[in-house]
């Protein structure tokens, strides 16, 4: 025998009424389908308010999407045909669909993306299929809830700017560089449309006919839109590098790691990458140890890339930081120093130095051991100061485990200078 169903008590149905009512945004209050959710709760009609509650939520999803980008939307979701108007919606997207774009873009977050399908099913069963159980109070007012707090009183999405309107006006020389503005255009975008824009902007970058304005806009955009972007996406932008330079072009190549640069994701390059710019920086100081203005350039530049160098090249890389800190002594018949170092170059080496780890303090301990040259310039106090200087910021570096603390510890303390170096193998 069937259970009659509970009489709807008037002390039930007014409180829920005026509930949605109130909760729903203003300009939904003479939306039909809450109207006609409204008029049929009275009666006890709990189906029909759960269906006419999630035709709201299809509606404003509907117009919410096209207000933020259809393009973008058309990019997101596979519906096999391009969707152009509110009835492509009713005709060709189901709800599934409309859900996972709506998540996809931006118009809601990932909690309302989970909790409406739960609200999707709840209507299929109890409005789509007359013969299921017949919802409760509870269950009604649970479905109406969710479609108020994600949907229904959510105000509509930042609109998304338009891609081609937006790299067309980096071109300009009226281009706003206004942080605010910047973000506020970049930061609420959804990540497909972060990839394009990231990737879109590096392509144009690195293309050598990019006119000097693009390219100073551009420089002043990505560093506010990296901070936005997810870490797999750095990847594959910087990435990109590796399809670059070994096409041999000087300016594309050269441009591309200047973006890398503009970024800081020096530490997203491949290892190659790292080779290709860090190798002949490490060679030129090599090559000009004493030739200051060459010092000074070269550890500039190896500066920005201090904590990612290859681990081959970190022997001569170390070896040339080395020497180039330390310097030589002389003199000058324009300066009445006689303690000559590239200046710029000093600045940047004792930075570059807390980098360090095991790996790099070995190379330091092993161009202490192996180099004639900086043992001959140690003799001078001042030279043997400077290496001290170095000294102090790897011990600092190193682990309880480093093989060379002892003769490390000899080199900073003072009171075992002559203990340092009877016990530094002379070359």
């Amino acid at each position: 025998m069937e259970r009659d169903l509970p009489a709807l008590r008037t002390e039930d149905v007014a409180p829920l009424v005026q509930r949605a009512i109130l909760a729903v945004r203003d300009d939904l209050r003479d939306s039909p389908y809450i109207k006609e959710a409204i008029k049929v709760l009275s009666v006890g009609g709990y189906r029909s308010a759960i269906g006419s509650f999630w035709n709201a939520v299809v509606d404003d999803l509907t117009n919410k999407i096209i207000h933020r980008s259809l393009e973008l939307f058309n990019k997101a979701v596979n519906i096999g045909r391009e969707i152009k108007t509110y009835e492509d919606f009713q005709n060709h997207v189901n709800d599934d669909q409309l859900i996972e774009g709506a998540y996809k873009i931006g118009v809601i977050g990932w909690e309302a993306h989970k909790i409406l399908r739960h609200s999707k099913e709840a209507r299929h069963v109890f409005y789509g299929h007359p013969k299921s159980s017949e919802p409760s109070l509870v269950k009604v007012l649970s479905v109406i809830d969710d479609c108020v707090k994600y949907v229904l009183n959510e105000e509509y999405p930042v609109k998304i700017i338009d891609i081609d309107d937006y790299i067309e006006g980096l071109k300009s020389g009226d281009f706003d560089r206004n942080n605010v503005a910047i973000e506020n255009a970049i930061c609420d975008l959804p990540e497909i449309y972060k990839n394009e824009l990231a990737n879109r902007l590096f392509t144009i970058y690195i293309h050598p006919d990019s006119p000097s304005i693009l390219i100073s806009n551009i420089e002043f955009v990505v560093p506010l839109l990296w901070k936005v972007l997810p870490k797999d996406i750095k990847i594959q932008v910087v990435r990109r590098v590796d399809q670059v330079y070994p096409k041999g072009n000087v300016t594309s190549s050269s441009r591309s790691f200047e973006f890398v640069k503009k970024v800081d994701g020096q530490g997203y390059l491949s290892n190659n990458a790292r080779k290709y710019v860090v190798v002949p920086l490490i060679e030129a100081l090599h090559e000009n140890l004493d030739v200051w203005k060459v010092e000074n350039e070269c550890v500039m530049e190896l500066s920005q890339y201090a904590s990612v160098i290859p681990d081959e090249c970190i022997d001569r890389y170390v070896w040339a930081l080395t020497h180039t800190y330390v310097g030589v002594m002389g003199s000058s018949m324009r300066f009445s120093r006689r303690d000559f170092y590239a200046d710029g170059a000093a600045h940047y080496i004792p930075s570059m130095f807390q980098v360090f780890d095991d790996r790099m303090a070995s190379a330091f301990m092993n161009t202490i051991r192996g180099s004639k040259l900086l043992q001959d310039r140690i003799s001078s106090p001042r030279k043997l100061r400077r290496l001290r200087n170095l000294a102090n910021i790897v011990s600092e570096r190193t682990s309880e485990r480093f093989e060379d603390k002892e003769l490390l510890q000899m080199l900073i303390d003072e009171e075992r200078e002559n203990e340092f170096f009877e016990n530094l193998p002379r070359v």
